[in-house]
This record gives structure tokens, sequence and C-alpha cells, in this order.
């Protein structure tokens, strides 16, 4: 997730610009569902990216890790490990006080999240957290020596079986670890992939139109439930059905992406996938705020009208936050690292550390 577009290829911020956008609509729409205990056309769209909604986003966060995995262990900790973990620590600290201390006003709630965010992921930022993990993991089986296709078989496994243990960081790398590691491993086929697409166009429009058919079709197949509060696909109970539907997902997405690229109007789309970061950090607090007027001041309001309106607020917020940060020249630490948070170089390290502009996100 970056703040840069330089260098970088369209589709990829316009599929990162989906991926966000999904991630919003899930917890606006299950947000407005728990509020009122009703079920809008929102929740169905919802359904719809269930399966390749995470798997797309850690897919396209893993595309560009080959560029820093052979470096030495501090280049790379600073880029993939420290980069995020500041993230992650800055913003946990600002929900948790926002929410438990200055609106439920629960000191004592307040420091035991602040303790245990350290080793269980608060909150929406889980995303963050765990980047940092499958970071450190791809660079061990990369420093190993382990063939990437053993890897990514044995990550498949983990994720298509029903791991549930106590600790969640184990249960979001059993099941999301396989699309980073994919994302990485693949990437050459995945760029060869996006060529064919943009080459091909109108057979690849026609590809992703079977594809939403044959996804409507078996997440709605019999076994589906559509709750306020909660969403099964009619595949969940099929052993790897929902991984296959990730995949498959995660591509055509990708596909819509360099379509998107080919056309105007989507640039837009471009802008916020390529500073992702700013939405998925800030979001909750708009949304949350935004939501709780909504439905106090119109309770009755159609509960997809209420969740395409918070998923709106809760995009357009944060990136009016950042432009302001822009232009009044304060605040650029909430999305960008500073100087005192990169880590110095490393005795023969071949990296240099940059001086003295600050690290945006990725």
């Amino acid at each position: 997730m970056s703040v840069t577009t330089s260098n970088r290829h369209a589709w990829v911020d316009l599929a990162k610009g989906i991926s966000i956008i999904l991630v919003v609509m899930m917890h606006a729409t299950y947000g407005v569902g728990e509020e009122t205990g009703r079920v809008g056309f929102m929740h169905y769209v919802l359904a719809f990216a269930t399966p390749f909604r995470m798997p797309e986003f850690f897919m396209i966060a893993g595309l560009f890790l080959s560029a820093v995995i052979a470096r030495p262990w501090a280049h790379f900790a600073d880029r993939r490990v420290v980069h995020y973990l500041y993230f992650y620590a800055l913003w946990a600290l600002i929900l948790i006080v926002f929410k438990h201390l200055l609106i439920d006003r629960d000191p004592a709630m307040t420091v035991a999240l602040l303790a245990s965010a350290i080793y269980e992921p608060y909150s929406v930022l889980w995303f963050i957290y765990a980047l940092a993990i499958f970071s450190v993991l791809a660079k061990i089986t990369h420093e190993l020596g382990a063939p990437q296709l053993l890897v990514f078989v044995v990550a498949a496994a983990l994720s298509i079986a029903p791991i549930a243990t106590p600790v969640s960081i184990v249960n979001y790398a059993a099941e999301y670890f396989v699309f980073f590691y994919a994302g990485y491993a693949f990437a050459p086929a995945i760029f060869r992939f996006a060529h064919a697409v943009g080459e091909r166009p109108r057979v690849a429009a026609l590809g992703l139109a079977l594809w939403a058919l044959t996804n409507t079709a078996l997440i709605f197949s019999p076994g589906h439930e559509i709750a306020y509060g909660h969403i099964i696909t009619g595949v969940a109970t099929m052993p790897g059905g929902t991984f296959a539907l990730a995949i498959a997902g995660a591509l055509a997405v990708c596909t819509a992406a360099v379509l998107a690229s080919h056309a105007k109007g989507f640039a837009w789309l471009r802008w916020i996938g390529a500073n992702s970061i700013v939405i998925y950090l800030s979001f909750v607090i708009p949304m949350g705020i935004f939501r709780t007027l909504l439905l106090t001041i119109a309770p009755g309001i159609d509960a997809g009208i209420a969740s395409l309106a918070t998923l709106i607020v809760a995009v357009v917020s944060p990136v009016l936050v950042y432009w302001i940060i822009g232009r009044v020249g304060f605040g650029r630490f909430l999305f960008e690292r500073p100087d005192w948070a990169i880590l110095p170089r490393a005795p023969g390290s071949r990296w240099t550390k940059q001086q003295p502009s600050p690290a945006p996100a990725e």
C-alpha cells in the first residue's frame, strides 16, 4: 500500500483500489446490519465478494516482495516488518484510545487492550499486523531454500483445513498466508496473465462475465445464508470450495483492474489504490461517527442505502484528511513513516538509508 504511484503498474493500484473498497464495504455493511438488525442489498453485494475480498488484497500485497526478499535482514526488516508495525502500533494506539477511553470512558479496558494489542491484532488493523508476520514467514522460507511450489501447497492445505486456535494471528496465517505467498511466488505468471488480458480485452471481458455468473451461482447455491451480521456462502461446506473461489476471484479482480486501466474515468480508483493505506488505517473513526449520526437521524432508513452511504463516507473522509494534512504540512507521521522510525544501516549491508525523506506506507 503506497502513497506514491511512480514506476508502478496502473492495474496493480486499480486492483488495490477495488480491494480497499470491498474491505471497507464489509465493515460498513456489517456495522449497519448489526445496529439495525436488518439485511440490505449491500449484504448481497458483499456476499458476492466474500470468497476473494481479503485473499486478493493479500495477493496484491505480495506481488513486489521479490524486490526485497533477497536483501539483508536489516533492509528487509525495515521495509517489510518495521514498516508495517510502525503503522500498526500508531493506529492501534489511536483507535483504542479514541473508542475505549474517549468514547466508552473505560481506562481499565483501554490499558488492557493496549497491552493485548502486542500479541492479539486489534480490530481491523489485523491486516497490517499480518503483513509483517507473513513477510517474515516468506523471508524464512526463502533463507531456508524451500521450494516455492512446496511452500504454496503446504500453505494451501492449511488454508483449506478447518484450523481454529485461541491465537487469532495463527488462524489468520493459516487462512491467508497462502495468498500473500502466491502473490510473491507466482508474480511473473500473474503479470503475464495481466499482459494477456490487456492484449485481448474482449476475450477477457467475456471471461470476466462468465466468472461473475459462475461465482454468483456458487455463492448463492443451496446452503447459503445472508444475515445482518454474517454471511455463509453456498460452497462454504465444500472442502476447497472457498479456496478455489478465492483464487478465481483474485484473478478476476486483476482482470477487471487491467480492463479499467485502459478505460477513462478510473484515475480516482487508481489514486485510492495507490493510497489505500490512508483509507485502511483511518476509515473506522469517520465510519462509526457517520453511522451513528445517520441511524439516529433516520432510524428507519433502508439498510442497503445506509450501508452504501456509510461506505462512501468511510472512503472519502480519510482522503479529505490526507489532503488537509498535505496542505497544512502537519500530521504526515500518521501515514508516512518518519525518519526516526527507519532502521539504521546494518554493518556490511548493501542498503543505504535514504535521507531525509520519510518512508511512505506501502
